[in-house]
């Protein structure tokens, strides 16, 4: 089986831009595992079983690397899950771009624009 760039994030690959396409692929084939939905009272061990669960099926890809960004307790056990077993685990860094409009009735509107610059190893 060839090696897989693994997005675990709530960001399908789908949508991603070419320059963040074409990094991903650098490491393999890129594959989305979506992160999962996790209640604000979800307790450590709920979270914990969350990460036993979706870590089989990132293993399960023979992940190069993986990009594992959403709800930060999931994320951090995640990773220092995956990095114990030496598989490299990345964030995207972006340039936020962000434009204000001024409305009619006073109200502003914010218009925020992430444009992808790499990926940075956890």
């Amino acid at each position: 089986m060839k090696k897989k760039f693994i997005n675990h994030t709530n960001h399908p690959s789908a949508n991603w831009s070419a320059a963040q396409l074409s990094a991903a692929e650098a490491y393999g084939a890129v594959e989305d595992i979506p992160f999962p939905a996790i209640e604000p009272a979800a307790d450590t061990e709920e979270i914990r079983e969350l990460v036993k669960d979706n870590l089989k099926k990132i293993l399960a890809s023979e992940p190069a690397a993986v990009l594992c960004q959403g709800e930060f307790n999931y994320t951090f056990e995640m990773v220092e899950r995956l990095k114990e077993i030496g598989v490299p685990v990345m964030a995207a860094t972006s340039k936020r771009v962000v434009s204000v409009e001024i409305q009619a009735d006073g109200s502003t509107k914010q218009i925020s624009t992430f444009k992808f610059v790499r990926f940075r190893e956890y």
